[in-house]
């Protein structure tokens, strides 16, 4: 660690403290995550979900996990800096975001996530804090809880912050899978829209019933194996009929409110994937080419590949089994395969140090087989996408050269934790009302360490 001098804190929560440091090497600027607790082993550091994940993961909607040192027992995270959180964006801020901006951050976050989940991950903990924004990019971060698609249940019930925690898992499903993010996205873009969470619960019974005020009681025809979650663990759902949406989110478009929608179904086989997500109507001007970038050939160039699996595929196996605990596939796992190598060497400075450096040269740097192929670069979904979810909506056929190139272009111009409570067995709260405060809290990679007065939405 001595190539780095720290220039100041900018984080410190539960599990570790962050500096903003300076590579003395190049004069880089990067985040160090400082681990409170103390590891004894080097396998013991590379086996963290953490390391694991983003070791597989090179996509410049995520955040790159630069190096991995362990120091004299110290575990320490080098990350590539950014200027702030989304929530510190959100938390001061007194006028709306314009839609265009919402539109860029989420095109960003659900190619991000389109990405993640092709590589056989979901991340369980979507939040303002956890996004990352530097000027127009944003980056989705802190992959401690982060689990792959394909690993064996029974998964842990406490994991997305309370407001942006998905159905199932508040009524204690043993199986879940990238659903669950995507209706935390369905949240914060609505938060997006009004600076105040849409489902701000107090605690896990709660949060249900500001689910149900919202968006109506879950019937036998809407989501009936959420009916048998509830009666398995004796809770009886609130008979709320909910609320039109747009007048929850004034500002909102048509398109964004339905998207919003979408994303915050009771049922998890209902939500869009992040690909499908990507070929809603909300994100057609995304994929504007300006006339002086069209191919000037008049041959229609092919359109390029859905991210993953493609929309109709993922929709059958997500439905495949009760809940989509493992959605990919063993062909789809196939594509978890890393294409490079990870660098580990053994200092023989004071105390024992190791060190993993990601130099990524397309992504990953991983130990793999020399046969293993080089992963192609990742393309964004295309709005016209045959196969996907929204077909028929909107015009235009295929898309050259110059959208592949423009693929990844971005367009100008206490936060519901606490304990957990074991039953959901409390009568029913009354109804929520405008001006209720809340225990908000924000990080940069680490725990939560600010509060803030939120209002509910509506």
């Amino acid at each position: 660690m001595e190539r780095y001098k720290i220039i100041k804190e900018v984080g410190n929560g539960s599990f570790g403290v962050v500096w903003r440091a300076l590579n003395k090497q190049n004069g880089e600027v990067v985040a160090i995550k400082k681990m409170k607790r103390k590891y004894y082993s080097w396998e013991e550091c590379i086996n963290l979900r953490e390391v694991k994940s983003l070791r597989k993961m090179n996509h410049p909607n995520i955040v790159k996990l630069k190096e991995v040192v362990r120091e004299n027992d110290i575990l320490y995270f080098v990350f590539e800096y950014m200027e702030c959180s989304l929530y510190q964006l959100m938390k001061d801020r007194l006028k709306s975001f314009l839609e265009s901006k919402i539109k860029n951050w989420c095109f960003q976050v659900f190619q991000g996530l389109a990405y993640m989940h092709q590589r056989g991950y979901f991340h369980r903990d979507l939040k303002p804090e956890n996004f990352l924004v530097s000027k127009d990019v944003i980056k989705i971060a802190d992959f401690g809880l982060a689990r792959e698609i394909v690993s064996q249940p029974p998964y842990t019930d406490y994991v997305s912050t309370r407001w942006y925690r998905a159905p199932e898992v508040l009524l204690q499903a043993s199986t879940y899978g990238p659903p669950v993010d995507m209706w935390a996205m369905g949240a914060i873009m609505a938060e997006l829209f009004t600076l105040r969470p849409l489902f701000p619960g107090s605690s896990e019974a709660d949060e249900i019933y500001k689910i149900c005020s919202v968006i109506g009681s879950p019937t036998k025809s809407s989501w009936a194996e959420g009916l048998e979650l509830a009666s398995t663990i004796n809770y009886l759902f609130p008979e709320l009929g909910g609320v039109n949406l747009s007048s929850l989110i004034p500002s909102a478009s048509k398109d964004a409110v339905n998207l919003i929608a979408l994303l915050c179904s009771w049922d998890p086989c209902k939500r869009p994937t992040a690909a499908e997500a990507l070929q809603h109507p909300f994100f057609q001007s995304c994929y504007y080419i300006p006339p002086s970038l069209r191919p000037k050939s008049t041959t229609i160039a092919r359109t390029p590949p859905s991210a993953g699996v493609s929309g109709k595929r993922v929709v059958e196996q997500k439905c495949a089994k009760k809940y989509p605990g493992s959605l990919l596939n063993s062909k789809s796992v196939d594509n978890i395969t890393s294409s490079a190598k990870a660098h580990v060497s053994l200092s023989t400075v004071t105390g024992v140090q190791r060190r993993l450096e990601m130099s990524r040269p397309d992504g990953v740097n991983e130990k793999t087989n020399k046969n293993t192929a080089r992963q192609p670069k990742y393309q964004p979904p295309m709005k016209n996408n045959p196969r996907g979810m929204y077909m028929g909506k909107g015009k235009g056929n295929g898309v050259g050269d110059a959208a592949e190139k423009l693929g990844n272009m971005t367009i100008g111009p206490g936060r519901g934790g606490g304990p957990r409570n074991p039953a959901l067995l409390p009568p029913a709260p009354p109804p929520m009302k405008a001006g209720v405060a809340a225990n908000r809290s924000s990080d940069l990679f680490t725990g939560r360490s600010q509060v803030y007065s939120s209002k509910v939405a509506g």
